[in-house]
């Protein structure tokens, strides 16, 4: 595979306090971002507030109270767009801020336009607008209705809906279990001064990253690694690395779940399509040199038009609107998700349990073998195409423990055998099969 795009280049720069910081250089962009990751343990206690704390922050800061003010704010800078909120990786919890602006070298001189971006997405987030010593109650009580409906709405997507719960029901008793912007019920208990203490304590004790990605002067950089040492209260706490923080990583355990009896779930809505979803055990660590072949036998099996699953499922056998796998390579999983008509749900079935064996066999064409390569190429050289998913990629190595660029990846895919992908496929386990599917249907 020739002709890869060059390389950006990306430097830990500092490390310090739990705070690590990053520079991905490159001049593809006319824009440039600051991206700020607070990282800590999915759990159900701290879930919830997790989720609402970048949503009030978002509100206002000290020196501009309101949305309002922010948003003029962010049009003075030549319409610099920002943005917070929560994700999940693995069983690590990230509550992350970004904001991307125009790159100074498209401005005029001395705009300055990296230093007033830091200073706005620092501001929002260590000087948030305060009422009696806490949140403001009003920006709480409205964000946790909003919150509500965030979560509440998320069944609205059934497709998308279908793969999560799948995937929760897989991890029932597991952290990777817990939906990353919470639960309903526990908003009831969130008020203004308890939200506010656990924001104190994800600033003094949650490790950060922290990735500025674009051409930002080594000056600006400098300034903003020093405005990022008072972050932390002196506490004179040993941080270290990142890594060296009890976070949620790859660990053995999370990876190795022999699968002794196939669970079924069946969920109902209001609902003519069924959704058919499947949950694997992959058995693969990220940072095994197994990944790759793993990459390969998920495109084999569902990544694309030329996939087992498109092709006998949904074109031969006309039994799905759409069929697909998808991996969660930080967890070790795989779902294999499929919209049917109700009354085909065991066929369907039938026909995807039939792909994956044929793929344990050996079953696998010429054809099949290199479109996954060539797609695997084309996906990876597109996500340099948004810079946002530059940093992302990086985010994950880091969470990973590994080290690929965008190039090593599509090189290390690219000497995956046949072979490598039978024997990773011995390794995959079904865990759930997650049925939505009508009220009506007996």
């Amino acid at each position: 595979m020739s002709n890869l795009l060059q390389e950006e280049t990306v430097s830990k720069i500092a490390s310090f306090d739990g705070i690590d910081v990053y520079t991905i250089k490159t001049d593809k962009f006319k824009t440039s971002s600051i991206n700020v990751f607070f990282h800590t343990n999915l759990d159900r206690q701290r879930v919830t507030k997790n989720a609402l704390i970048p949503a009030v922050l978002r509100r206002g800061c000290r020196r501009f109270p309101t949305f309002q003010e922010i948003a003029l704010h962010l049009e003075e800078l030549y319409g610099a767009t920002f943005d917070c909120g929560v994700t999940k990786m693995g069983e690590r919890h990230i509550i992350q801020f970004y904001i991307e602006f125009v790159s100074e070298v498209f401005t005029e001189e001395g705009s300055k336009q990296f230093d007033k971006a830091f200073d706005l997405i620092y501001g929002i987030i260590t000087q948030p607008v305060l009422e009696k010593g806490a949140f403001k109650d009003e920006y709480v009580k409205q964000e946790k209705e909003n919150l509500k409906r965030l979560i509440e709405s998320r069944v609205n997507d059934k497709m998308q809906y279908a793969v999560e719960k799948c995937l929760e029901e897989t991890c029932k008793d597991e952290p990777y279990g817990i939906y990353d912007y919470g639960f309903v019920s526990d908003l009831r208990d969130i008020n203004a001064q308890n939200l506010y203490e656990q924001y104190i304590a994800m600033l003094e004790t949650y490790p950060v990253q922290v990735y500025i990605a674009g051409s930002a002067s080594d000056d600006s950089v400098e300034k903003a690694v020093e405005k990022l040492k008072s972050l932390r209260p002196k506490t004179g706490g040993d941080f270290g690395d990142l890594s060296d923080k009890k976070l949620s990583g790859p660990s053995q355990d999370s990876f190795n779940k022999s699968v002794t009896e196939v669970r079924n779930v069946v969920e109902r809505f209001s609902v003519n399509q069924g959704k058919l979803s499947l949950g694997f055990r992959t058995n693969t660590r990220p940072d095994s040199k197994d990944y790759y072949a793993l990459l390969v036998y998920n495109g084999i099996l569902g990544g694309g038009v030329h996939s087992k699953l498109f092709q006998n499922v949904r074109e031969k056998a006309s039994l799905a609107y759409y069929a697909f796998s998808r991996l969660e390579k930080f967890k070790g999983l795989m779902v294999v998700s499929s919209g049917i008509e109700i009354g085909n749900k065991d066929k369907a079935l039938e026909i995807i349990l039939q792909q994956i064996a044929e793929i344990k066999a050996g079953n696998i064409t010429d054809y099949e073998f290199e479109s996954t390569l060539k797609t695997i190429e084309t996906n990876v050289k597109s996500l340099r195409d948004n810079q946002l998913q530059i940093v992302t990629h990086y985010l994950g190595q880091s969470i990973a423990n590994t080290n690929d660029t965008f190039d090593d990846l599509i090189r290390k895919t690219s000497q995956v055998t046949k072979q490598e992908v039978v024997d990773v496929a011995q390794k995959i386990q079904l865990d759930t099969i997650y049925f939505l599917t009508s009220k009506e249907q007996a």
